[in-house]
């Protein structure tokens, strides 16, 4: 398995809701290493930069729209195959249709107010963490803890 690094964005929804500890938690008790993190506003530029292969849809405007209305948090996570892990953390797009246990079966019931962002695949991780993070952002670091989490043959 191999270690991934992805992008994480709790959405202005989340934000507003005060779910920012909550969510933030998940990560942290699932094993994943936090290794960038900050709380900013998303501009239009930066919205068009992240979503680039969207911006000629049209459902841009109102994505656009919502992202930018409030203040988002970025994480960087890093983890034995972090992208799919983070991706069935969050549960599918429309929190109506997502499982409990999930994070938007547990706080969601909207397709676009869905709470989070989660990187699609590595690629895009690679991407989009530049978007959000300069590199001497995104620290590498071990954890006392990283011998209880996964085994040496699984990360």
């Amino acid at each position: 398995m191999a270690t991934e690094r992805t992008l994480v964005l709790f959405k202005p929804d989340a934000v507003q809701r005060r779910l920012v500890g909550e969510l933030y938690s998940r990560f942290e008790r699932k094993g994943l290493k936090i290794i960038g993190l900050k709380l900013l506003r998303v501009t239009p530029e930066l919205s068009k930069q992240h979503y680039a292969e969207h911006v000629n849809k049209g459902f841009y405007p109102l994505l656009e729209s919502f992202i930018t209305s409030g203040p988002v948090v970025a994480l960087a996570l890093e983890g034995p195959e972090a992208v799919a892990v983070v991706r069935g953390m969050m549960g599918p797009t429309n929190g109506r249709q997502a499982a409990p246990g999930t994070i938007r079966g547990d706080y969601g019931v909207s397709r676009q107010m869905n709470l989070v962002h989660g990187s699609d695949s590595t690629d895009a991780a690679a991407k989009e963490l530049a978007v959000y993070f300069r590199p001497e952002e995104l620290l590498s670091y071990d954890t006392s803890l990283a011998e209880w989490v996964c085994a040496d043959d699984e990360k």
